[in-house]
């Protein structure tokens, strides 16, 4: 078998239809590939949905697990893929079609490691019902041609405004089932610092320049919810995968790999850091443990922002925002003034009907 695309779903009810025909649209007999329905404990129709897929196609198979979230599926799904490379999409998301056929042939082809592509964000338009993009595509550093060179996965970070969302590259199984990283369970952001990690393993890495995945945003969801208590663990999440890189980027400062390496991660990091101050200016979190926080990652190096200020990586606006930030006094100062008019200006919109 040549791909196993491991979906972790949970109370999806609403999507995963739309999910699963983008897989099954994809120019592959179905023989080669297998579509690993993980299900997470959902509690709608998520499962029932699934299992009419199963009993139309022989190569969906559903595995069910106690709810853990979607790294524990992913990782469960790691364990039981049989195909030689890997794909994770989460199943609100959905691919282009006649995609992953292009992308396995380059992929056992080059005899690559790791395969990146292009994915871009989506919302959906309330009065048509159509989706509408909301960004464009990211450009890369090695050139305009549709494949860039095989390189090893430190010249990969060194060269390239890299995805760390695991929606946006293919693996090979026996590659990451024999490194020792897997993802981390009960956080946000759990594909940050094991994206990294994984790719600086990596001997053959590519990209190929196409526009295969599409990954949806809506209100409310895990990275947009404003509700307190949710909006605190994703701002201390941020903080926990911006602390995971410190072991990261001391042993890569101790080792020959290229400056330019060692910084792309720095501002992959700090930025982290910056989007997590923008929500400590609006959240409930107390003073105290902000000030906490922030001489956490101070001790770390991980602080000023200087390197999320200097990449080019970052647009112009948030650069400048930084600025503002890149000392915590001035931080301190702008949290005093700005946190309780942001805080009731999001429980007053939060609160209307």
């Amino acid at each position: 078998m040549k791909l196993s695309i491991i979906v972790p779903a949970y109370n999806v009810e609403k999507y995963i239809t739309e999910c699963l025909d983008s897989l099954l649209n994809q120019g592959l007999d179905e023989n080669i590939y297998e579509i690993i329905i993980v299900n997470d404990g959902s509690t709608d129709n998520t499962l029932e949905v699934s299992n009419n897929y199963a009993a139309k196609y022989p190569h969906i198979k559903i595995f069910n697990k106690e709810n853990g979230g979607a790294s524990s599926a992913r990782n469960y799904g790691i364990n039981i893929a049989k195909g030689k490379y890997i794909y994770f999409i989460d199943s609100d998301d959905y691919l282009m079609a006649n995609c992953l056929n292009r992308i396995l042939h380059h992929a056992e082809q080059q005899n690559l490691d790791i395969l990146t592509f292009l994915s871009r964000s989506f919302t959906m338009d309330p009065k048509h019902g159509e989706p509408i993009l909301v960004n464009s595509e990211l450009n890369f550093s090695f050139g305009d041609d549709e494949f860039s060179p095989v390189v090893t996965g430190k010249d990969y970070i060194a060269n390239a405004n890299y995805r760390h969302e695991v929606c946006c590259y293919l693996i090979k199984r026996d590659f990451i089932k024999n490194s020792p990283i897997r993802f981390v369970e009960g956080r946000y952001l759990e594909d940050a610092v094991f994206t990294t990690e994984l790719f600086l393993l990596a001997e053959r890495m590519s990209h190929l320049h196409l526009d295969v995945h599409r990954y949806r945003t809506t209100p409310g969801s895990a990275m947009t919810s404003v509700e307190p208590n949710h909006y605190l663990k994703i701002i201390r999440d941020m903080q926990f995968a911006a602390m995971s890189f410190d072991p990261v980027i001391k042993t890569l400062q101790n080792s020959n790999v290229s400056a330019e390496c060692v910084e792309r991660i720095k501002s992959k990091q700090q930025s982290l850091i910056f989007f997590s101050m923008i929500r400590m200016l609006r959240s409930t979190m107390s003073f105290k443990e902000i000030k906490q926080r922030m001489q956490d990652l101070i001790e770390i190096e991980a602080y000023p922002l200087d390197m999320f200020i200097k990449s080019d990586d970052n647009d112009r606006k948030h650069k400048l925002l930084a600025k503002l930030l890149n000392r915590k006094h001035q931080f301190y100062a702008l949290y005093h003034l700005m946190n309780p008019i942001l805080k009731h200006r999001y429980k007053h919109n939060e609160s209307r009907p």
